[in-house]
């Protein structure tokens, strides 16, 4: 355990015997998103996370096009099974692709894998997806499956096809190898809490990993679908806690401020803003307090940064372990950038 942290504790996911660290490791970053990252530099950055405490990652066929699911399982490979929970994602097949050259960045990722994604919803592409993770990772089970960017926010008016295919095909390849054993839970892993509502009146899920809708920002999910996650028994795996980066750097920087995945629009800088002022009477680091916010909720099981160096890991560590006084939120809450109703740390 690195020295002066506080030892990460576990959280049960939905109603399974799964426990996750209540930190984890989102693995887009070792797909090489944005920028190239050596093999070095991912093995170094995992294990500075093991070493303290951190034993859920999270990847997906996506990330990298396989090249995040094959450092992952690299890694894991030399730890006890036991000792470790990982995840990944089905809705993508990798297909060979002839006219990939070095790693020029597709869809976000300087990757060098000759692959290029495909959606495939149906029955036989979620067992074939699994078998493919299985093979990349070098690992003999998976432990969750999650759903990648099924809904209308990635799909647009497509969605209804894809949508199909999943209800009426691919969840029963989930279901089918949740009951053999060969999953210890399935989800959703996707940016919008609606298509999870929609996925509860189908079928049974033990988590969603749900990106950049409860966090310090923005609380939408608040009001029908956890309510909904309660009766359902599933809970929450939190990615985008920074939602794309603009509550880890703040809005007063030179760079642009990145929500979405795009450049922020004015609405949303002046909230930062206003969230940024009372960090400031408090003396709390901004990425601090969107760390830390969601772990409030008993809904949530797990928050899961991106980390794709050491140092990163390290600075998540520090803001994970930053006091925060009990006024800092009920200020927030004061000021009406926190909803009322929200539970915090």
């Amino acid at each position: 355990m690195t020295d002066g942290c506080i030892p990460l504790s576990k959280r049960r996911l939905g109603q399974t015997n799964v426990e996750v660290t209540e930190l984890g490791y989102g693995a887009a970053p070792l797909g090489n998103l944005y920028r190239e990252v050596s093999d070095d530099e991912c093995n170094v950055a995992v294990a500075e996370a093991w070493h303290a405490g951190m034993r859920y990652i999270d990847t997906a066929p996506y990330y990298g096009f396989g090249l995040s699911e094959r450092r992952v399982g690299n890694i894991l490979r030399t730890k006890p099974r036991s000792d470790f929970v990982v995840s990944t994602k089905v809705g993508r097949l990798l297909r060979p692709d002839y006219e990939v050259r070095g790693s020029e960045m597709r869809h976000g990722f300087c990757s060098p894998m000759p692959f290029s994604p495909e959606y495939d919803y149906s029955y036989d592409g979620v067992l074939r997806s699994f078998e493919d993770s299985l093979h990349r990772l070098g690992l003999a089970s998976i432990d969750i499956a999650l759903v990648h960017d099924i809904g209308e926010l990635t799909h647009g008016d497509a969605n209804s096809a894809h949508w199909k295919a999943f209800a009426d095909g691919g969840y029963r390849a989930l279901e089918e190898l949740r009951s053999a054993g060969q999953l210890r839970a399935i989800g959703l892993g996707v940016n919008e809490w609606q298509i999870c509502e929609a996925a509860m009146e189908i079928g049974k899920f033990d988590c969603f990993l749900l990106a950049g809708r409860y966090t310090l920002l923005e609380q939408t999910s608040l009001a029908t679908f956890m309510p909904k996650c309660a009766e359902h028994g599933a809970t929450l795996i939190v990615g985008g806690a920074y939602n794309s980066g603009i509550l880890a750097t703040g809005v007063r920087g030179k760079r642009t401020p990145y929500y979405d995945y795009e450049p922020a629009p004015v609405e949303v800088i002046k909230r930062v803003e206003a969230i940024e002022d009372v960090c400031e009477a408090h003396h709390v680091t901004l990425a601090a307090a969107a760390l830390q916010f969601p772990l409030a909720n008993p809904l949530v099981s797990t928050v899961i940064p991106g980390m794709g160096s050491a140092r990163r890991v390290i600075q998540t560590l520090d803001n994970f372990n930053e006091k925060i006084p009990a006024s800092f939120w009920s200020d927030l809450k004061s000021a009406a950038l926190l909803d009322e109703r929200v539970p915090t740390p």
